[in-house]
This record gives structure tokens, sequence and C-alpha cells, in this order.
């Protein structure tokens, strides 16, 4: 059980909620401060001044004064007319995920809406209901309305959801799972549940987490090439790296070294060349950017996780409802498109390794595309041809999202940023990094197997023997394909992870 208060939530609970049904709670002190919150709303919404949101209409139409007999009916209509997604359904994770950070950022007390619509959220997750949401639609600023509209329109009964992994009307899903949806939204609440940068977080989030873990599989597969192409390691020299005073690069180093610790297929410089190209000898370097740009990605995802995201704020101690742009995206439009950069780039360094490995005149000695009877047999050419094919792709999806902006709602939400784009784009790029890192981790390993028998390093020795007992030394042509997505499924398997990456001794 989590307990979400607001302030402390982080990329790996939040994981637990989504991915591995972790059930949640909240914080006693949230729950006050959510009942003293919408008792202020109501005292608004009572009342004749216009606040935007409460009593007036939304976006262009916030000059528009709502009768106070149909405050209620304008946040069920809010829902209705906003929920405007198209596309493919985004996955069960990414809306769990949603619903989470929906939740921790409303019980802080600025959003004021009531307790029971808060808990009734804590409901779905808790009881497995999932609404159905469409992946397009938010221009990521106003919030992810169109996307967060969709999340909770199930809440009073409405819309689609999954349920025991089948699809229903929300009406008949409810039922299934013994929950009753709430009568109606009063002041506000439709406003407080849509407006945030939670559906762009979620995604941005899971992505992050999945592609830390690739990073991590990108330095395993790396030391498995140097083995293949008897690499020089005096670049991973410790030296060298400290003096180039970058976080990420020293650690990368001093990991790529405990992974090929007591391998002896590695060489010393003139032992076979002077120095590698750049795929082997700038990889800490390449690696450690990387890195360094996950962790500053890592620091605003969860500061945004933990973050009052909707309008208008309301501030209880002074006694006021503030209109501003907390649910403006650009934080996190510009950290995903950084992401799917750094991501990018380790794909785009991997297929250079890849092409080192089959090409033989650059192999160090490895028959043509790892083929035992080269000619008669293509071997691993056209495998390093979808690796190509992946990191150009990636090449097109790392155009940032976030320089773009269309003006909206009559002009009044003139800058937007497309935050939810710059999101899936990323998602869709470690989709491809994952891949291409696998394709490495295949081809160096058939590499290894033409090589005379030595000693392996201390993690490439787990990775090798884990990847032989699911897949076999080619020694003919074969159908590639099948070994292909087995090879991207073990980068998949926690099993996988915990065994070789996990396990590795990270010391010198």
């Amino acid at each position: 059980m989590i307990t979400l208060d607001g302030k402390s939530l982080t990329l790996e609970q939040l994981v637990s909620i989504a991915r591995f049904n972790e059930k949640v709670e909240i914080a006693q002190e949230s729950q006050k401060k959510v009942i003293e919150a919408a008792a202020f709303v109501k005292e608004i919404a009572e009342n004749d001044l216009p606040v935007y949101g409460i009593n007036t209409g939304f976006g262009q139409l916030a000059n528009i004064k709502i009768k106070k007999t149909e405050v209620n009916q304008l946040q069920i209509n809010l829902l209705i007319s906003h929920a405007c997604g198209m596309g493919d359904i985004l996955e069960i994770e990414k809306v769990r995920a949603m619903m989470a950070l929906r939740i921790n950022a409303l019980i802080q007390g600025y959003s004021g809406l009531r307790l029971e619509t808060i808990l009734k959220m804590v409901e779905f997750l808790n009881k497995g209901i999932t609404p159905v949401v469409f992946e397009k639609g938010s221009l990521g600023a106003s919030g992810d309305l169109a996307l967060l509209s969709h999340m909770s329109l199930p809440l009073v009964g409405l819309g689609e959801v999954f349920y025991q992994n089948k699809r229903y009307k929300a009406e008949e899903g409810l039922k299934l799972a013994g929950i009753k949806p709430l009568d109606n939204l009063v002041a506000k609440e439709g406003l407080s549940l849509i407006n945030g940068t939670q559906a762009m977080n979620a995604i941005g989030a899971l992505t992050l987490y999945d592609g830390l873990r690739v990073l991590d599989f990108a330095n395993v597969s790396y030391a498995l090439s140097m083995e293949a192409l008897l690499g020089v390691t005096d670049a991973l020299d410790d030296k060298v790296h400290q003096i180039r005073n970058q976080k990420g690069q020293i650690e990368m180093a001093k990991i790529m070294r405990a992974h090929l610790k007591g391998s002896t297929y590695t060489t010393k410089k003139h032992n076979e060349r002077v120095q590698d190209a750049y795929s082997l000898r700038c990889s800490p370097q390449v690696h450690g950017a990387s890195k360094d740009a996950l962790d500053h990605i890592l620091d605003i995802v969860e500061r945004e996780m933990n973050a009052v995201t909707d309008n208008p704020l309301i501030f209880l101690k002074e006694k006021e409802a503030i209109s501003a742009g907390n649910f403006h995206g650009q934080a996190l439009a510009l950290a995903f498109d950084y992401l799917g950069i750094a991501l990018a780039e380790l794909a785009n360094i991997s297929e250079r390794r890849i092409e080192r490995l089959v090409n033989p005149n650059l192999s160090n000695g490895l028959p043509a595309f790892l083929a035992k009877d080269p000619g008669l047999n293509s071997g691993f050419m056209i495998v390093q041809y979808t690796a190509a094919a992946l990191v150009s792709e990636n090449k097109v999806l790392a155009h940032p999202a976030s320089v773009d902006s269309i003006p909206s709602s009559a002009n009044q939400e003139d800058h937007v940023s497309m935050g939810s784009i710059s999101a899936r784009k990323a998602s869709s790029i470690l989709d491809h990094t994952r891949k291409v890192i696998a394709l490495e981790f295949l081809t160096a390993i058939q590499g290894i197997d033409f090589r005379a028998k030595m000693t392996l390093g201390q993690t490439t020795k787990k990775a090798y023997e884990y990847f032989r007992k699911e897949i076999p030394f080619l020694v003919n042509d074969t159908v590639m394909y099948p070994l292909m997505h087995q090879a991207e499924a073990l980068l998949k398997d926690n099993n996988f992870y915990q065994a070789v990456v996990k396990g590795a001794m990270i010391n010198d």
C-alpha cells in the first residue's frame, strides 16, 4: 500500500502503482486539506463574484457567467465536451499512472474538489477499473484536457473502462467491479479533474523508467561488443574520465570496467592496435551524456509528480482563487524532447558497433556478417539493416515537439507546449532503441563465439550464458526474426535484468 500525500511520490512508486497494481491510500492530513478547500469553493459558487471555471465558462468562454442552478451541469458538460481523443488506446499502465498522478496533485488542497470525488478515483485504482483513454488530442496546455476527460468520464458512469482486461461501457464495467459512480459533480470538480499535465507526465515517466533500464543494457551490450571486437580498454581508464569532469561519463566508464572485469577477450594498447574507433572508444562519453540527461529529466519528472497543475488555484490562508498557468506543460515538453534525443543516441552508437561486428573490414578478424560460410550464408547482414532503419526512424522522431505551438480556444490559449506529443515520441524512440540494443546483444554474442575460447567479464559472462540458454549460435542461415524478437523479449524480462544488470558488482 502506497500512501499518497502530494509531496513524496517517487518514480519507483508510480511504476509500482501503474504496472504492478500496488494499492493506494490518501494521507489523513491531505484529506483534511481537501475538505477545507472544497468548502471554500462551495462558498465561491454560492457568491455572485465570477471565478473562472467555478461559475464561468471555459477558455475563450470565460466571460460568460453561469447561473447558480447550472454550476453542477457545467462540470459534467465539461467532461462530455472535452473527451475528444483520437488514435490508439493508451496502455492500461499509462492510464493508471495518470490516475495516480492526478490524485496526488488534487490532494494537496489547492484544487477544491470533494474528498468523495478523489476517493472514487482511489477506488478505481484499487479495484482495477481503468478508463479507456485515446492517446491523441492534447496540446499540452490548459492541461491534457482531452485525455484527462476520457480518464474522468467513468467517475460519473460515462465513457468506457477496462476491467479484468476486457473493455466495457463504463456503467457495465463499474457494476461488475462493484463500484457505484458519482451521482454528480459540483463546482470546479470537472475542471479540477482535467486541468493538468498528468497524461504527458504519466507517459513520459514510464518511458523514463524503462529508458534508465535500456541505458543499463546498453552498457552491457557495449561490453559484449568490446569482447567480440577485442577492444582496447585503455580508453576506460578512470584517470581519463576524472579529468573530463562529467558525472555521467565517469559513472558509465566505471560500470563498463566492472562489466569487463576479468575478461581476457579485451586488450591493451599496442597489443592489437593503438586505439579503437569512436563507437568503442567514446562510448563512455556518449552513454555518459545520456545518463546525465536522464538524471536531469528524472528530477523534473519527480517534481512534476508532486506538483499542483490546475487552474484556478485555491489558497485557503488568503481566502482567494487565483487564475494562472500551472497547467502549461513546457517543463515536461522540453524534458521529454530531451529524453527522446538521449535515448536515440544510445541506439545510434549501438548500431555503429553492430556495423563494426558484421563488417569484415572493421571487425578485427571476424568473418563477414558473422556467417560461418559467408557467401552461401548472409549471416547477420540484414540484422544491421534493421538496426539502421530503427536508428533512422529515431532521427525523425527526435525532432522536438516543444518548438511547435498552435493557438486554440479562439486564440485565448495562444501558446501551447505539445508536451504529450513529446512524451509519446520519446516512448516510440525508447521502443526502437531497446530493439537496437537487443540486436547488439544478439550480434556481439555471435561474434564472441567465433573467437578462440577465453574468459568473459564478470557481467558479460552472465549475459552471454543467459542469452545462450535461449538463443543458439547460428551455423547456417535461419529465419532470423524470431530470434531477434526473442532477444528483445529478454531485455523486457525483469528476470534477465535482475540476473545480469542488478547482479553486477560495480567496483574497480
